[in-house]
């Protein structure tokens, strides 16, 4: 597959919202990030820039519109094989899966376009992405 430049962004953007997904980023998934964001290119982008050198951390929510955009409403198996494969390297870069990412796997896993009808995939994963982040936010101010 040959992916254009915005979605070489749009991957290197994911992935580091993925790293970000258990609020923070471990030193290997940072050395991950800063390798795949050289080899494609995008570490001095200015969207990438800021996000890959973390003066600015990225949400859960904004880690899963990402997905989305990057995906579409019709994923084709390449795109999102790719998603998956490039994500768990990321998550497994640290030798240990957060249970956030563990979460974040799994719930990609409704998008596979090989199972999951196309609008009702995306709609259950929107609901339980919202519970997450919901139950995510509420330990944060229990704390």
């Amino acid at each position: 597959m040959v992916m254009g430049n915005s979605s070489v962004k749009q991957l290197v953007k994911i992935l580091i919202g993925a790293a970000w997904i258990d609020g923070r980023i471990q030193s290997e998934e940072r050395e991950y990030l800063h390798r795949v964001a050289k080899q494609s290119g995008v570490a001095q982008d200015p969207e990438i820039h800021p996000l890959l050198y973390e003066l600015k951390s990225v949400s859960p929510q904004e880690c899963y519109n990402w997905v989305q955009e990057y995906l579409g409403d019709r994923p084709t198996r390449e795109d999102y094989q790719h998603l998956i494969e490039s994500i768990s390297a990321l998550i497994y870069s640290d030798g240990e899966v957060a249970t956030e990412e563990a979460k974040l796997l799994s719930r990609l896993q409704l998008l596979d376009p090989a199972i999951a009808p196309q609008k009702g995939g995306y709609n259950a994963l929107l609901k339980t992405i919202q519970k997450l982040y919901h139950r995510w936010i509420d330990g944060e101010s229990q704390m």
